[in-house]
């Protein structure tokens, strides 16, 4: 068979793995695929790190039913305890990947959130899902939104503390931008300090914030236990806003071409999975309570994943807008815009000191070539554009096009 041929046979039997993917595994079908050929993944065993947070789901999930064998690999979920020991094990090699924060990427890739090297995003794991929570003590000074907080501060003339998981990750950046559209300047009208999210809801029983922005189940986790109330949930401040991304260092994926793409084909089948029923969700959710994984009760997990919120103080709601996985494949596309909008708000904030090549950074960092190649072998839709449009919690829109003006145009900054 001369080359040509093999590929076309190999393009075939990829075709068949898509379409099996839909009814699960089919024996015996990943040894013909990944078995010979060029797209054997180069390592058998992938160690994938992840924080204690309901969004680490599709890794934990496509190592526990299996999808990473159907493309032979075995994915090994490793705990870890913070996101800065997450960023330490991923440039020096410990691990291989990881469930991590979209702007810890980018804060390494500009040498700004630790030692500076060349980063990859290969794929969102998760849209929304986070959100803010303010301690009981301010709610009973009646501080129980931004508007209320804000009033407060003002008249309440005191150091305020809020808390965030990583200088230049998601959670600082949604709160610091949450702040701002009610006149907080989080960088002159509070103190802000960086904690663990697993050590959140203890860091509040103890008085050592006033509020904190993290991932689920922290936020319910404090209203479980009586210390915090939600003042706002993340989809508010930018509806279907990117998360969680599976990211590794650029020199991995060059190395080991084939096996991120395999790792990212099997955690799109995990995140389908996640997101096709009420009974998926809360199989997952007792899964990854368990004490290796995310270590709480089922009960804080499984409410809000399905939409169910509360805010602690009595009031409920249904939220469609909840934590999403796969949601028919518009959820893992890496975006260049949500790349590039990470670090106009690094900027913003002070931490970039001067404007890079927003678009040409964000095309290094997110390997949407690579994406595309696992998201068609698995029939998962495309966007036809790299770029999205978003409007913020403040009217304002973000569509990636002029990315300069766009960070110096607010009016709180550092």
């Amino acid at each position: 068979m001369n080359s040509q041929d093999l590929n076309k046979t190999r393009r075939s039997i990829l075709k068949t793995a898509a379409a099996a993917t839909a009814v699960g595994v089919v024996p015996g079908l990943q040894s013909v695929v990944w078995a010979s050929g060029s797209d054997k993944p180069e390592l058998e065993e992938v160690k994938i790190g992840f924080i204690p947070l309901t969004d680490c789901a599709s890794v934990v999930m496509a190592s526990v039913l299996g999808f990473d064998k159907k493309y032979g690999i075995k994915i090994v979920p490793t705990k870890e305890a913070s996101w800065a020991g997450v960023r330490d094990k991923l440039v020096n090699g410990d691990l291989h990947m990881a469930h991590v924060l979209y702007g810890l990427i980018y804060g390494v890739q500009m040498g700004i959130g630790g030692p500076k090297k060349d980063m990859a995003v290969l794929m969102n794991l998760n849209h929304n899902g986070q959100a803010i929570t303010l301690s009981k003590a301010l709610a009973d000074k009646k501080a129980v939104d931004g508007a209320s907080l804000a009033k407060l501060m003002g008249s309440d003339k005191r150091e305020y503390t809020f808390a965030q998981t990583f200088p230049t990750g998601t959670h600082a950046m949604w709160i610091y931008y949450w702040l701002s559209t009610y006149g907080i300047n989080p960088m002159k009208d509070a103190k802000v300090i960086t904690v663990p999210p697993p050590q959140m809801v203890a860091n509040m029983r103890v008085g050592n914030m006033d509020g904190f922005c993290v991932g689920e189940p922290w936020n319910h986790r404090a209203i479980m236990d009586g210390i915090g109330v939600t003042a706002a949930t993340t989809q508010e401040i930018w509806k279907d806003h990117p998360e969680k991304v599976l990211g590794c260092t650029d020199e991995f994926v060059k190395k080991y071409p084939n096996t991120a793409r395999a790792v990212v084909m099997a955690i799109l089948e995990a995140g389908k999975w996640i997101d096709a029923g009420l009974q998926n969700k809360l199989k997952m959710a007792e899964t990854i309570a368990a004490k290796s994984y995310v270590n709480t009760g089922v009960d804080a997990i499984n409410q809000r994943i399905l939409g169910r919120y509360q805010n602690g103080l009595g009031k409920t709601w249904d939220d469609p807008n909840h934590m999403k996985f796969y949601n028919d494949g518009v959820v893992n596309f890496p975006y260049l815009s949500d790349g590039m909008w990470f670090m106009t708000q690094h900027k913003r904030w002070g931490l970039l000191k001067d404007h890079p090549d927003y678009l040409a950074v964000a095309k290094q960092v997110n390997k949407i070539d690579l994406y595309k190649q696992a998201a068609s072998a698995l029939n998962v839709p495309i966007p036809k554009d790299v770029m999205r449009t978003s409007k913020m919690i403040d009217g304002v829109v973000w569509d990636g096009k002029d990315p300069r003006k766009y960070a110096d145009g607010f009016k709180i900054k550092a």
